[in-house]
């Protein structure tokens, strides 16, 4: 029955708003709701279209190299730092992203490590360094043992062999380690904080760099990410969000029948916000379309927009933009050419505000053994012993 009057709705919406001469893409949006209706597996994919992740048109990573040798990475080998990739082109930038999986798994069965969290975020780190200019950009990581592959593409390839040990590479980001660790985090949820802090300080100052915040989902759980993202949306400073969803809000827990499954209200809100999608669709050509309209007809928009977000999404899909925070996504976060199209947009509007991209990730993506049982491979002391 809500299907129904959203979509009833939906249609109200677009005859209230239309001129004639955008009758003929009001009706490949009404075709668009009349065959996807409320599709759970839809991401919100490049050029604003929606795309199933099982349609078998992203495409498929190669076949990696985990052999315990130290794998061939011709185009990493290429790349020191990240303005080393701002040529490389999207095909070379996935190639990229696999190996670097190739690498982290290679240095974690040498010097043990966290490994699930930094095999989920390869393509994401790749598409940040591609896009954005660190250090004058500032990204800023949460939790921080995501951070494997921005520390090998900030300079610190090398030394990977060292992370953890005595005298040598941190775990997580350090400033006093490299200028392009934004902030030292740990565990967890203070990045939100500190990047709307540097973003007040970079409005003060008159700069335009741009300040990225990647925090996980399980980070998302705690109070201070929220009184932070209430402060951003209050504030309205021009600020990027990066929620990494890899459905991991805690960390399973073994048990005699297998890992249970994170649990808890959080959970439940980012899978319903994984699934209404559709909603975005019809938004974003609804909001292009009033532009050429008077401002009485985007006022009346603007108000369905918000009843019909609450009518179809619930509290979940209107939390962030209660807030004062535009919403994208969900985003495949393993599809480079999404990541970095989006990516390239945002940073093109002058004043976008606070955004959050809804990125989701898969912990452990890449290495079967992790991909099978992400509660396990979480952590390593050393090669073989779950730590």
């Amino acid at each position: 029955m809500v299907v129904v009057h959203f979509q009833a709705l939906q249609i109200c919406y677009l005859h209230l708003i239309l001129s004639p001469g955008n009758q003929q893409k009001f009706n490949g949006i009404v075709s668009a709701l009349n065959n996807n209706a409320i599709d759970d597996n839809s991401t919100f994919m490049k050029g604003g279209h929606q795309e199933s992740q099982n349609n078998g048109k992203v495409p498929k990573s190669k076949s990696l190299n985990f052999s315990g040798e130290r794998p061939s990475t011709p185009i990493l080998d290429t790349i020191n730092y990240p303005i080393h990739m701002r040529n490389l082109s999207v095909e070379k930038l996935g190639i990229l992203a696999d190996e670097l999986r190739e690498e982290i798994v290679y240095t974690v069965s040498k010097t043990g490590g966290h490994l699930s969290s930094s095999l989920g975020v390869a393509e994401l780190t790749v598409a940040l360094h591609h896009v954005f200019d660190t250090p004058q950009d500032k990204i800023i990581w949460d939790v921080g043992h995501q951070t494997y592959p921005h520390k090998i593409l900030t300079g610190r390839r090398s030394r990977m062999q060292t992370i953890r040990q005595t005298c040598g590479l941190s775990g997580f980001p350090k400033r006093d380690e490299s200028v392009h660790d934004a902030f030292g985090v740990g565990h967890s949820s203070t990045s939100i904080s500190a990047a709307l802090g540097m973003a007040v300080a970079r409005d003060l100052q008159g700069k335009k760099n741009h300040v990225i915040a990647v925090i996980g989902d399980g980070a998302m759980t705690g109070g201070q990410a929220y009184e932070a993202l209430n402060n951003a949306g209050y504030l309205d400073s021009n600020l990027i969000i990066i929620l990494n969803d890899n459905k991991q809000v805690s960390l399973p827990t073994a048990t005699v029948d297998g890992p249970a499954p994170p649990v808890g209200a959080l959970s439940k809100a980012l899978t319903r916000l994984q699934s209404s999608r559709n909603f975005h669709q019809l938004r974003e050509a609804a909001k292009d379309m009033t532009k050429q309209i008077g401002p009485q007809a985007h006022e009346i928009a603007a108000k369905v927009d918000s009843y019909m977000r609450g009518m179809v999404g619930g509290y979940g899909a209107c939390l962030f933009e209660e807030l004062g925070l535009h919403y994208i996504g969900p985003v495949d976060g393993h599809n480079v050419d999404d990541l970095v199209y989006i990516l390239n947009n945002i940073k093109s509007i002058p004043e976008p505000g606070p955004i959050l991209i809804h990125v989701i990730t898969e912990k452990g993506k890449g290495y079967s053994p992790a991909e099978v049982a992400p509660d396990k491979m979480h952590g390593y002391d050393a090669w073989g012993n779950t730590g």
